[in-house]
């Protein structure tokens, strides 16, 4: 019996890194899965569109958000990218935080950058208005300081959240901590890139394609088969 494929739902950007990010990822999950059909769709800004990759499919998808919490994309975007997909029977996976494998690929991508053992972190999210999705920043941040040995780790935001990026770096700087910056985004981007020049030292760089975060879109995608599909429109209402 043939798989669901795997359809990993990036953000999308007009920084041409963050196509060859989500490409690379893919190849890892690609090594670690090879009989699994994969594909890659964005909810805006580049292509391939999530539309337009549904549109080429046929029998089953589960789509994995590469993305970090519960904000607007993962609860209203997606089914309603599904929902226009009347000829597809769509699962949708759970964003990939929070969950120790991201904690796991924070923390290495800070030693990366030069971290050691006492350094507070701010963890650069890109914010949501949605009360759920900083939950989930915060319950990450507190995974990430319990795995740093107890350091302070407080998230900050690069748009629709406080605090921001700069004013969580003011508040731990002023504390006395020498600070670093945890970039909590897949991908290069305009937002990443903002809330790295806001560090006053050294940023770690995107999760990108880390092998913990092609084990976690896996588990994502496994965990979604158990999950109901989610209703299709009837094919004269769907939207192309």
């Amino acid at each position: 019996m043939q798989q669901p494929v795997l359809v990993a739902v990036a953000h999308g950007s007009r920084d041409p890194r963050a196509l060859r990010t989500a490409r690379a990822l893919l190849e890892r999950v690609a090594e670690l899965r090879p009989r699994l059909t994969l594909r890659l769709g964005h909810v805006e800004l580049a292509e391939p569109l999530l539309d337009d990759t549904l549109r080429e499919l046929t029998g089953e998808a589960v789509l994995v958000p590469l993305l970090l919490g519960r904000g607007y994309h993962v609860k209203h975007d997606l089914p309603a990218a599904a929902a226009r997909a009347p000829h597809l029977r769509v699962r949708i996976a759970a964003p990939l935080g929070p969950h120790p494998l991201l904690v796991e690929a924070l923390r290495e991508r800070l030693l990366e950058a030069g971290w050691s053992a006492g350094d507070a972190v701010v963890l650069a999210a890109a914010g949501s208005r949605d009360p759920e999705s900083a939950a989930d920043a915060r319950r990450t941040a507190a995974q990430l300081a319990e795995r740093l040995g107890g350091v302070p780790v407080i998230p900050g935001y690069a748009s629709a959240a406080e605090p921001a990026v700069p004013d969580a770096v003011r508040a731990l700087t002023a504390r006395g901590h020498r600070t670093f910056t945890a970039s909590y985004f897949t991908a290069p981007g305009r937002f990443a890139g903002q809330a790295a020049a806001a560090s006053p030292g050294s940023a770690a760089g995107p999760l990108g394609d880390h092998p913990a975060l092609a084990r976690l879109v896996l588990h994502r995608y496994d965990r979604a088969l158990a999950l109901p599909y989610v209703a299709a429109r009837p094919a004269e209402l769907a939207v192309a």
